[in-house]
């Protein structure tokens, strides 16, 4: 038997997300949402989950505010102003495929609107065509955690179920307008996020100085569970070519030592924090071992009848997850810790870590995608992977980020191992392709990007354009990778 190592010509992408880019918080009709409400705090060590536990007081004193001031999600990367310049750098950039997602309040300013917004509509409209024009792919996130701020002050956000109801109209509209435009989408982005962080996720507000309901928390997933099944039957219908996914934050738990109890909750952690969502969206029930964390936590979910066959039914077609970094389980409590995506682990002493804290595991890029594929045996796309990172605009205007280039490097090669092992990857997508407000922090210094944006944590700034030593880099390494495949 002759082995012969396994090549394929994926998807190379970008994204941003609609809250993070495109600002225009109050124009041609758009409410807030819950990102406009999250304001910027001066970052320290534990910034990345402080900014995400937001109170009613917080929000009431958000709403005063009639400017940008401390929220720099009201500002985005400007992207409203900058959409036909952006599309256009994406294609000199030479990416297959985008990745953005739609406003929900733009579209539906309150939420519960019989009819969307025009406004909305005719600014998504020119967005879908001109990427398609561009001949790029399209990558729809739904909802990337951006809720409309009426839906969570006069419904108490995905805790009710007549959220569905809004959200399938939501969908529909989407689906009738550009259907045809879309080849891959996401009912949610990072779903799970609705356990670690509610706020993001379902739109809970903490109550000042308590802890979450997590009947609540659990109940308002079983929501989103059941709008994503009517949200794939929608496009099942209006956009048949269109595949759908589900996606959660991935996050490679490793057990701090060889203790039966550290490997233990190893397991534990992997599959109440990002295993649960992916059993229900990708295989269609939910899975046995959430019984007992059920029980024991003391949750009780409200099922309709019809729930279960409609989960069943209505599986997403592939998976996705963000990777960051790696996580450290362990039941001691006393180790050091350091900051991550949506959560917060103990530091790994093999690892070294960005200036945010976030440790830098490659091949726990390779291990995830293994064990996502063993689990489902569906098709993968990275959805987010990137290095955030504070930039530095010089006097010529070139930006030099060699640290971003070696992080891509040591990831994609971690990718190709990957498909070699046998895993059916279908892309890649960058997060943050345009410098965005990074959602963890609530800051514009945490750049992402192969394009420089000139805007700063407050609002302020050009917000002009400029392209980073990793746009050519990703370029040339996209143009390689599909030439390979045309010999």
């Amino acid at each position: 038997m002759v082995y012969i190592q396994k090549k394929k010509d994926i998807l190379w992408g970008g994204a941003t997300a609609s809250s993070q880019y495109e600002g225009g918080y109050d124009l041609d009709g758009k409410c807030l949402d819950t990102q406009d409400c999250r304001p910027y705090l001066k970052r320290t060590s534990d910034a990345t989950t402080a900014t995400r536990l937001l109170t009613q007081d917080v929000i009431d004193e958000a709403k005063k505010c009639q400017g940008i001031g401390n929220y720099p999600f009201r500002k985005g990367s400007d992207g409203y102003h900058h959409i036909d310049e952006d599309i256009a750098l994406l294609k000199e950039l030479g990416i297959d495929i985008y990745r953005f997602s739609i406003s929900w309040a733009r579209l539906y300013p309150q939420g519960d609107e019989l009819e969307p917004n025009k406004k909305g509509i005719a600014f998504y409209d020119h967005i879908f065509k001109e990427v398609h024009k561009a001949g790029m792919k399209i990558f729809l996130t739904m909802n990337h955690y951006a809720v409309p701020l009426y839906l969570v002050e006069n419904y108490g956000g995905w805790t009710n179920r007549k959220l569905v109801i809004f959200y399938e109209r939501f969908a529909r509209t989407v689906f009738e307008h550009w259907g045809q435009y879309i080849d891959y989408f996401l009912p949610f982005n990072e779903i799970n996020a609705g356990y670690f962080s509610p706020y993001n996720g379902v739109g809970l507000v903490k109550e000042k100085d308590k802890s979450y309901n997590q009947s609540l928390v659990f109940q308002s997933l079983h929501h989103q569970f059941i709008a994503s099944a009517q949200t794939i039957k929608i496009a099942r219908e209006l956009s048949p070519k269109s595949q759908s996914g589900c996606m959660v934050a991935c996050f490679c738990y490793y057990p701090l030592t060889s203790s039966p109890e550290d490997n233990l909750k190893a397991v534990r952690d992997e599959e109440i924090h990002q295993w649960f969502a992916v059993d229900i969206l990708a295989n269609g029930h939910y899975p046995s071992y959430m019984d007992r964390f059920f029980r024991e936590n003391d949750i009780h979910l409200k099922m309709e009848e019809g729930d279960e066959a409609l989960l069943k039914e209505y599986a997403c077609d592939f998976v996705s997850f963000s990777y960051y970094s790696s996580s450290i389980a362990t039941v001691q409590e006393d180790g050091q810790q350091t900051a991550g995506n949506l959560v917060v682990s103990t530091k790994n002493p093999y690892l070294k870590a960005s200036e945010w804290g976030w440790q830098i595991d490659p091949i726990g890029l390779r291990i995830m995608l293994n064990k996502m594929y063993d689990r489902t045996q569906k098709p993968i796309f990275i959805s987010e992977n990137g290095l955030g990172a504070r930039d530095q605009l010089n006097s010529d205007f070139s930006i030099h980020d060699p640290y971003r280039i070696d992080y891509l490097k040591q990831h994609f090669k971690q990718i190709e191992e990957a498909i070699d092992d046998g895993v059916d990857v279908i892309g890649y997508i960058m997060w943050g392709v345009i410098d965005i407000v990074s959602a963890g922090s609530c800051e514009m210094a945490k750049r992402y990007g192969v394009i420089y944006v000139d805007g700063d944590n407050l609002g302020n700034g050009t917000y002009k354009r400029y392209k980073k030593d990793s746009f050519k880099w990703y370029h040339d390494y996209i143009q390689a990778q599909h030439q390979q495949f045309k010999k």
